[in-house]
């Protein structure tokens, strides 16, 4: 449950007058369910991050390759967790140190700047989350356009997803009370709590996330789907009826 307006107000103005007094801190929250084919590739691009003192946290789901081993053998913290994207980032989140929380999906790659631009866009305590701008990878033109309209969109509205990498303070995460759990749409019901807070950092540097959605279901296909779920969940239909019809 979301936090009454004044501590999340309150939580928000902690954020502002600390954050000029101390460098931010950056803990990754990555959540993972039987991402071995990619996950290594995935630890590998966020090391110089780590060098330089990201923490990164693996909240695995459960699964059922050797996802948690590569996640060890790659130096991540390992946090266990049922599975569900929501859950996962919750429980990692509950074992990060950061002053920021940055959740990271396992298919997308984050600019090589990201912690000194997330710090820069947080440092004025008038933003308390954001988002990048993101590309997609894959062989269809159209996903290029895809992107485009996703980053304008949420340009204009405030309301971010996950393949955006969305980041915000440790006082704003707890203040809203974390992710929602539900099944779907656990990032644009994120947004809505956290609009109470302070309109989005929307970066233009962007993530690339991977094309593998929209090429396996068919990018219209995908398209249509995801825009009739939005409306969908707009007009107030259940989270667990529109996890069904995704799936």
């Amino acid at each position: 449950m979301a936090a009454p307006p004044a501590r999340a107000a309150a939580a928000a103005a902690r954020w502002s007058t600390d954050s000029v007094m101390a460098p931010v801190r950056l803990s990754v929250v990555l959540p993972v369910f039987n991402e071995a084919a990619g996950l290594d590739a995935a630890l590998q691009a966020l090391a110089a991050l780590r060098a330089r003192g990201t923490e990164l946290i693996v909240a695995d789901g459960g699964s059922r390759d050797h996802s948690a081993a590569l996640a060890r053998a790659g130096g991540a913290q390992l946090v266990h967790a049922p599975r569900g994207r929501a859950l996962q980032m919750n429980a990692g989140a509950a074992q990060a140190r950061g002053e920021v929380l940055l959740f990271l999906h396992a298919d997308t790659q984050l600019p090589a700047d990201a912690d000194e631009l997330i710090s820069q866009a947080l440092a004025s305590g008038l933003r308390v989350w954001g988002r990048f701008d993101v590309s997609i990878t894959g062989r269809p033109a159209m996903l290029k356009l895809i992107a485009t309209l996703m980053n304008l969109r949420s340009r204009r509205t405030g309301i971010a997803t996950g393949d955006q990498a969305m980041f915000m303070t440790r006082a704003a995460f707890e203040a809203i009370g974390g992710f929602p759990v539900q099944p779907l749409m656990e990032d644009i019901e994120m947004s809505r709590r956290l609009l109470r807070l302070s309109r989005p950092a929307c970066l233009r540097a962007k993530v690339q996330t991977s094309g593998r959605r929209w090429e396996s279901r068919g990018v219209w296909r995908t398209v249509l789907l995801m825009w009739w779920l939005r409306w969908a969940y707009w007009r107030g239909a259940p989270p667990e009826r529109l996890a069904e019809w995704y799936r």
